[in-house]
């Protein structure tokens, strides 16, 4: 979670390392004006208004005032991309891979370096509380669908259109299927590069 600038920054840095940004410079800035790409718009705008909502500003009212802003603009782009995303569930090195519907529950907590397809649904099971816990360097597949109180271990994939609804506990593995079984091993770098 964001709790200073130094966080934040460290956030940004790390989601543009993940969806393999360039660094900044005159030249990104003119073609990002020009060709507008909007899932880093989306992640940066993610990354700031989580700043604001935990760390505020010098000045309380202005600092709330901006969040208030921040938050419309963030939820008017979350409906033009399909993303249902709160704040303050990703760690850093998030990568959204494309647009599409995403839905995630705000109890959902999600660790660094997460790859995130489209179409995919972490959330709760049936009306009750608690909701996915997963770890870090996971990638999640298209149309996958976790859902429930479980655990997810770190450096694992879950297959494309997986239901997950129990935990797992063995690390570097696929995890696939209605219902979702371990269906092979796999070393993570394979499908996360920048790790």
């Amino acid at each position: 979670m964001i709790k200073s600038k130094k966080d934040y920054l460290h956030y940004l840095e790390a989601d543009r390392i993940a969806l393999g940004k360039p660094t900044c410079s005159l030249f990104v800035i003119i073609k990002e004006k020009i060709k507008r790409e909007h899932i880093w718009e989306f992640q940066r705008l993610l990354r700031k208004t989580e700043y604001y909502k935990n760390v505020g500003s010098k000045n309380i009212f202005l600092g709330k005032l901006l969040y208030v802003f921040l938050k419309i603009k963030f939820k008017n782009l979350s409906l033009k991309l399909g993303f249902s995303i709160p704040e303050n569930v990703f760690g850093p090195g998030l990568a959204i891979l494309h647009y599409g519907t995403i839905i995630v529950n705000q109890e959902a907590k999600v660790g660094a370096n997460c790859r995130l397809q489209a179409c995919t649904n972490i959330g709760q099971s049936g009306g009750k509380a608690g909701a996915p816990t997963i770890g870090d360097n996971v990638y999640i597949g298209p149309g996958a669908k976790i859902y429930g109180e479980i655990n997810i271990p770190n450096n694992c994939a879950i297959a494309a259109n997986a239901a997950v609804s129990k935990s797992f506990f063995t690390e570097n593995i696929v995890i696939g299927g209605v219902p979702a079984k371990e269906i092979g091993k796999i070393e993570i770098q394979q499908l996360i590069k920048h790790l």
